[in-house]
């Protein structure tokens, strides 16, 4: 029992120390907007393989992903994903660079494209990085007509998974152990 307990501490040990996915809200309370500096708003951030991007918008736009040519010309006819919703999650799962403008030129001409370079993983990450907090969740942004009513998470307060579930299931593992031990 002891073998099994130390194998498991150290699996779970691991784990904790390599998974770090955190979801991050463009715009964060502005969301995707024609009037949100999207460029102040990456430049902070350090993405990594597994990070999640939330795109929240209204109606009156979309979410492109594009290449770098089209990216900087804003060339929104030759897109490789649409998206439409209001509520669009994309997952970073290739390190590399990804492109992303509004299918409304003229508002992607206006500042309205997001260019995020992915690290490989989040060891490769420099050592401040800002990294996400659990428990941040703000309200929904009255601008956003076609969004839900509940609480959105932000880039500044939301881990999904990685190092806190990982902890959260060993400390119960943990506490079932010691009460099997004790019957």
């Amino acid at each position: 029992m002891g073998k099994l307990v130390l194998v498991f501490s150290l699996v779970v040990l691991g784990l904790a120390v390599t998974c770090k996915a955190a979801t991050y809200m463009v715009g964060d309370n502005s969301g995707w907007d024609i009037s949100t500096d999207i460029d102040t708003w990456a430049q902070d951030k350090t993405f990594a393989v597994g990070d999640v991007l939330m795109f929240q918008y209204s109606s009156s736009h979309s979410v492109d992903e594009v290449k770098k040519e089209d990216f900087d010309s804003c060339n929104t006819t030759n897109v490789l994903r649409t998206f439409t919703t209001g509520n669009t999650t994309v997952s970073l799962t290739n390190p590399g660079t990804r492109y992303f403008v509004c299918g409304n030129k003229l508002h992607c001409l206006g500042g309205m494209k997001l260019q995020v370079n992915v690290a490989s993983n989040q060891a490769d990450s420099p050592t401040g990085a800002p990294q996400a907090h659990p428990g941040g969740n703000i309200s929904q942004p009255s601008s956003k007509s076609n969004n839900p009513t509940s609480l959105i998470p932000t880039s500044a307060g939301s881990v999904y998974g990685g190092r806190d579930s990982i902890v959260m299931a060993f400390l119960g593992f943990m506490a079932t152990l010691s009460w099997a031990v004790q019957v």
